[in-house]
């Protein structure tokens, strides 16, 4: 990236012959998302959108780590210490846009190279076109946070196969190219030193292409992807994460004795107990419901509870600020999340309910 473009913001939206380029610009923050990044994203498919020589959005990040690395969790941070409202306006302006984006009227094309994680989840994986390359690592890790995976998180996790999504979910691992195919959070892999090529490529589609010719163009830069790595864990998987309950989950973890099971118990026992109850719930009832807007109005409940728990402030703390990775959660053991901890998460907030607006 050159000076010229780090002048001009941590957004660049930009038309470029049939392409309508949304560039994230904080290459030294992985392009984590602030507040005034997802109003320009919105404020540009506005244009886009408008505009009928535009036949195509394409989502990019800036530098060479990754699209992006989430939201921008220190302010959120310290607007929780002080009891702000950082989380109230940025999660709903956040998810909004997830829903927004999930139902453009356009070929929606998403880089997912390198780090997509959290918000980037958000920005990419609802897209009409997910392009990932043999470098992505992306990843929901919100539990080691003390929250949940959030931006429609729990609606994609929900509808990978089998219990896939439930072990992403849980554990925050990353996934690998094949594996965000096989989860259901990509479509495409694209040699990382073939991107600028079909970039190029989309932004010479004809004037009102449609998602198949566009998906015809990316086919042609598109490699075979033989095997997935988590696949063949995934009769295991489905046998321990099939359950209800966190305490079951576990149980069934501890008497496997694999190798992968002690490794993911391990994993485990790094994560928020409230997190994960609260994550396994969420997962759970998204599985049940239809719609992305009905998912994102119950995470939007459960965030904000979030937002104003310690242990979202301890999990920040231990990860971001101090990063000793030894945050101290409160409580500290699954068994001890009682049913009146979680009620909060997922009782109906009245005013502050999350809603869509008309026509977008």
């Amino acid at each position: 990236m050159n000076d010229a473009a780090a002048a001009e913001g941590d957004l660049i939206a930009r038309k470029e012959g049939a392409a309508g380029i949304i560039r994230l610009n904080r290459p030294k923050a992985i392009n984590a998302v602030t507040l005034e990044m997802f109003h320009d994203i919105d404020k540009a498919l506005d244009v886009f959108e408008a505009d009928p020589d535009v036949a195509v959005i394409v989502l990019e990040g800036a530098g060479e780590r990754g699209l992006c690395a989430g939201g921008d969790i220190r302010a959120l941070w310290e607007s929780s210490k002080v009891k702000g409202d950082l989380g109230k306006i940025l999660w709903r302006d956040e998810y909004i846009l997830n829903a927004r984006i999930k139902k453009f009227p356009k070929p929606y094309v998403a880089f997912m190279d390198g780090i997509v994680m959290g918000g980037g989840v958000g920005l990419s994986a609802h897209s009409s076109h997910r392009v990932v390359t043999e470098r992505t690592k992306l990843a929901m890790p919100e539990v080691g946070l003390g929250f949940f995976p959030d931006v429609g998180g729990t609606y994609l996790l929900s509808r990978s196969p089998g219990e896939i999504g439930t072990y992403f979910g849980l554990t925050g691992q990353p996934m690998s190219c094949m594996d965000a195919i096989h989860a259901r959070f990509a479509d495409t892999i694209v040699p990382a030193t073939d991107l600028p090529e079909l970039r190029e490529a989309l932004t010479r589609v004809r004037r009102g292409a449609t998602a198949v010719d566009v998906t015809n163009v990316i086919n042609g830069f598109a490699v075979a992807h033989a095997g997935v790595p988590l696949a063949g864990e995934r009769p295991t998987i489905n046998a321990l994460f099939g359950f209800d309950r966190m305490e079951d989950i576990v149980a069934a973890l501890k008497r496997d004795g694999s190798e992968f099971a002690q490794a993911t118990l391990k994993t485990l026992d790094e994560k928020s107990p409230r997190g994960m109850v609260v994550t396994l719930k969420l997962l759970r009832l998204a599985r049940a419901t239809e719609t992305l807007e009905e998912c994102l109005v119950r995470e939007y409940r459960a965030a904000l509870e979030v937002f104003a728990s310690d242990d979202f402030r301890e999990g920040v703390r231990a990860a971001v600020i101090d990063k000793d990775r030894n945050p101290k959660w409160q409580p500290s053991r699954i068994e001890d999340v009682t049913p009146e901890m979680l009620a909060p998460y997922f009782a109906e907030i009245g005013a502050d309910e999350l809603k869509f607006p008309d026509g977008k």
